[in-house]
């Protein structure tokens, strides 16, 4: 307390000199490259679908950071004081408009150089009230976290051939970035590219020739997925992930899965299993994993994007009967 006592007469002195400081430093990162002391491009990504994407484009010459920690449900996300803190020290910010308000909001009031926002980098399109009956879910269960997806179904990651056109996109954000190592950048998206075309033809042979093309899950996540290979998406919460079904909507599912010969409700790593389970039990069906991978966990089927898509391919096959 001593040194604290001793210490007041010169905040004055000492905040002046942090505010020189600081408008030195904004000064020099104006006139030098966009890197870190480090010599690599600082990148913030939203959650980690948009993290995967800066480390495998960036490689070697980004920090990346997630604003979204491992095992947190990204779409009430709260942007704190030092992450907001951290967006304005950092060079570029990856994200997804329409997935977390908070972060669209931080994201916007911030002076960061290069927002790169993967919603315009693809077609967005409307999937909630088609599968999952997301507005209805709403009224009745009066249920309503804020989510705002201009009703657009923002879950374009988990069709690769979408993902993969936002990879093109942001590795061009990242050369006009940091123009010293756009040749990595460039070389580093065209991998990830045929990695993610790889990964839709596994999908389109596996998922060809199924018995049902049907399956039910608890939150719309995979409208996009479903309208790439052929099938037919029931959520039982619509977009929100924490959403209550109304009891009209449980029986429309229970009906679905009798004349659709669904044999499986998916559920989730990041949110509560209960409902999907409650399902199931009135509907004598059996559960399992269907993983939006909105982050990678100990509970996670893989360890990355695409083994965690592989181990989702491998159930939806064994859930829909696939030859």
């Amino acid at each position: 307390m001593n040194v604290r006592r001793h210490l007041i007469p010169r905040t004055a002195l000492a905040a002046t000199a942090i505010l020189g400081l600081a408008t030195l430093s904004a000064c020099a990162s104006d006139d030098a490259a966009a890197t870190n002391n480090k010599g690599k491009l600082d990148v913030v990504a939203s959650f980690y679908p948009m993290q995967y994407l800066a480390e495998q484009i960036g490689g070697k010459h980004v920090e990346v950071t997630s604003l979204t920690e491992p095992g947190q449900e990204p779409h009430d996300l709260e942007i704190s004081a030092k992450q907001r803190a951290q967006l304005e020290e950092s060079d570029a910010a990856l994200y997804l408009k329409g997935l977390q308000p908070n972060v669209d909001e931080a994201i916007s009031q911030s002076g960061i150089r290069t927002k790169i926002d993967a919603a315009t980098l693809t077609s967005l399109e409307k999937h909630g009230t088609e599968v999952g009956g997301h507005g209805e879910e709403e009224e009745h269960a009066g249920h309503d976290h804020g989510h705002d997806h201009g009703g657009k179904d923002p879950h374009i990651w988990l069709d690769p051939v979408r993902y993969g056109e936002v990879a093109e996109g942001v590795g061009k954000a990242f050369a006009k970035a940091d123009p010293k190592h756009r040749a990595t950048y460039e070389k580093n998206t065209e991998a990830l590219v045929q990695k993610l075309k790889g990964l839709d033809t596994e999908f389109k042979n596996g998922l060809k020739d199924t018995k049902s093309k049907v399956f039910i899950t608890t939150h719309a996540a995979f409208g996009y997925l479903a309208e790439r290979y052929g099938l037919t998406e029931e959520a039982i919460t619509g977009l929100d992930p924490e959403g209550e079904p109304s009891a009209n909507r449980v029986r429309a599912l229970q009906k679905t899965a009798k004349d659709d010969g669904v044999t499986t409700v998916f559920y989730e790593t990041l949110v509560s299993d209960k409902t999907a389970r409650t399902l199931a039990d009135d509907a004598q069906l059996k559960t399992d994993v269907l993983d939006p991978i909105e982050g990678i966990t100990e509970k996670s089927r893989g360890d990355d994007y695409v083994q965690v898509m592989r181990s989702n391919l491998k159930s939806l096959r064994t859930a829909l009967g696939a030859e």
